[in-house]
């Protein structure tokens, strides 16, 4: 099968479990069920949704990867709030994602890259959290349909779908 076809054929269809935004610089973030997403910011809420934010709009990380990353600081998971992503996703390849189209729920993103870890890493995991970040960090995307996404809803590759 050719490159280009395996990458538009990823039949797992993942799952919402978190929701995460950071009212400001530092603030504990908040938890709702559901959240508003903008065109060309991101999470109503969320202090990181400003236009022009380019490939940043909206953060997303495996829940998979969290127990993941609580083995290699030698603890139990990792709390989703630690990692100050805006969604935690389940059952599907995030990684899979960058740089294609995908849906969460009615909202249409786009993967831009990986989500690298910040300095606040360290602050938050403890010694050697941003190392254990390197590469379980989640990636980043682009809105090209707003809407609202809510905890449960299904997240799946959109490779067809024409964006906003």
């Amino acid at each position: 099968m050719p490159f280009e076809e395996l990458q538009d054929s990823l039949p797992q269809t993942g799952r919402l479990e978190w929701i995460g935004l950071s009212p400001e610089r530092r603030a504990k973030l908040v938890t709702p069920r559901e959240a508003e997403v903008e065109l060309k910011t991101g999470l109503v809420g969320d202090r990181h949704a400003r236009g022009g934010r380019g490939k940043r709009q909206v953060t997303l990380i495996q829940a998979e990867h969290l127990a993941a990353l609580g083995a290699l600081l030698g603890r139990g998971p990792v709390k989703p709030e630690e990692t100050r992503r805006n969604l935690v996703v389940s059952g599907i390849n995030l990684l899979a994602l960058k740089k294609r189209r995908f849906r969460v729920g009615e909202v249409l993103l786009e993967g831009t890259g990986p989500c690298e870890p910040c300095s606040r890493m360290e602050e938050n995991l403890g010694p050697g959290g941003w190392n254990a970040m390197r590469g379980h960090g989640g990636i980043t995307a682009r809105v090209l349909r707003a809407g609202h996404v809510r905890l449960g809803d299904p997240v799946c590759l959109a490779p067809d779908e024409p964006g906003a």
